[in-house]
């Protein structure tokens, strides 16, 4: 959805009688179709002193993955940027400093927004994804992981609702008040009351619900209980690795068999291996905020260099790719889609910044799916759910 003449090109290589004997070329394909991220962690980075998200970065230099020049560079047209809080003590104090922690970060994305109207847009509805993207600004719909902040009060979700949210997860690492994590300690069995009543309310107001770090049990009660079709906004098949991340291929039939989307991350798709000098940094680096603007520059450059000498895992990027097609062939294209978990971890061996995607349509073409199936992939899916959800909420 980048411009009508990428359109144009793309259709004339498809639908001409002698043009469509000739192989097609996936940067056209990549350039004419809309393409969404559905996890976006890069609003971290605004708390980096003098990080913008306008300039030019690169990995190499400061491990950040995402910015609007390098969105450009790959084609990406915008996704779910997240508002990711730590999990803390779940007590009214915990609460009150996540609830702030929360409303910063919502307000430091509202305000890059603002800044270069130019450039991005909030998005709010499934429809307002393609209009963006067409007038050639970047997609901003608002994403929260991590329910924690919302504390005892289900309000607070109508609250971030009205300020522009549009996906939720009740949990990450570490069970809370709604919901069992993934590596939590199972308090509520899955669901707490508080949590069911949280996936009511998700669906009055017509938010997609994200069961991404849900324990299983949360996962199986979240599928039941939500009158909408859910997504996991970036998690794996456990056939790749077995891993607590992963969902086994019962559960993603599940999650398909009710209308829902697996948009596949990057981690957690082979062992973790050692990295003792990016160990030996992490002290260093909780203090980065801190230092002058010399000292913490040289200091991001030796940690960059530390990530790429010590990757967090062997995944390369065919891995990844063979993690998307295990999906693809167990509930088909309609249900997968890309959340590669950017700026939060994620990026593998060969794709470890957001100017390199076009590599993942040119070889979803090369296992010979149509540009339908790959826009599908890349936006259709996930804001096929959006809109779903959309019309359960009445709204």
């Amino acid at each position: 959805m980048k411009s009508i003449r990428w359109l144009l090109l793309a259709s004339a290589c498809i639908a001409g009688p002698v043009l469509a004997q000739e192989k097609v070329d996936p940067a056209q394909i990549h350039q004419s179709i809309l393409t969404l991220d559905t996890h976006l962690d890069s609003p971290a980075n605004f708390d980096q002193p003098g990080w913008r998200i306008t300039d030019r970065h690169d990995v190499l230099a400061d491990t950040t993955q995402v910015d609007l020049p390098r969105m450009i560079e790959g084609g990406l047209d915008g996704g779910f940027w997240v508002i990711y809080t730590d999990q803390g003590p779940n007590d009214a104090r915990g609460y009150q400093v996540a609830l702030a922690h929360a409303l910063k970060r919502l307000h430091q994305i509202h305000d890059f927004v603002a800044a270069n109207p130019q450039s991005f847009a909030i998005a709010i509805r499934a429809s307002d994804a393609a209009r963006i993207a067409a007038a050639g600004q970047r997609v901003v719909y608002l994403s929260m992981e991590n329910s924690y902040p919302l504390g005892n009060d289900i309000a607070n979700l109508d609250a971030f609702y009205q300020l522009g949210l549009r996906m939720a997860g009740p949990v990450h690492n570490g069970t809370n008040q709604l919901a069992d994590s993934t590596n939590g300690e199972p308090l509520h069995g899955g669901l707490s009351d508080l949590g069911k009543a949280w996936v009511r309310e998700a669906n009055r107001l017509g938010i997609i619900i994200d069961a991404s770090h849900a324990a299983d049990s949360t996962f199986d009660q979240l599928l039941e209980l939500s009158k909408a079709p859910i997504i996991l906004s970036h998690s794996g098949p456990k056939a790749l690795h077995d891993h607590p991340r992963n969902l086994d291929d019962a559960r993603i039939k599940a999650l398909a068999a009710k209308g829902g989307v697996i948009q596949v991350n990057s981690l957690f798709l082979s062992p973790d291996k050692p990295r003792p000098t990016v160990d030996a940094l992490r002290p260093r680096m909780e203090q980065a905020a801190d230092l002058p603007p010399a000292e913490r520059a040289a200091l991001m450059k030796q940690w960059a260099e530390a990530n790429a000498a010590e990757p967090r895992s062997d995944t390369d990027f065919d891995r990844y790719m063979q993690a998307i097609f295990h999906c693809i062939d167990l509930v088909g294209v309609d249900h997968v889609g890309i959340g590669a978990d950017w700026d939060g971890g994620g990026g593998v061996i060969g794709l470890n910044q957001i100017n390199e995607i076009p590599k993942i349509t040119e070889a979803l073409l090369e296992r010979g799916l149509s540009r339908e199936d790959v826009e599908k992939i890349w936006s259709g899916n996930v804001l096929r759910v959006m809109a779903e959800v959309e019309r359960v909420a009445g709204k």
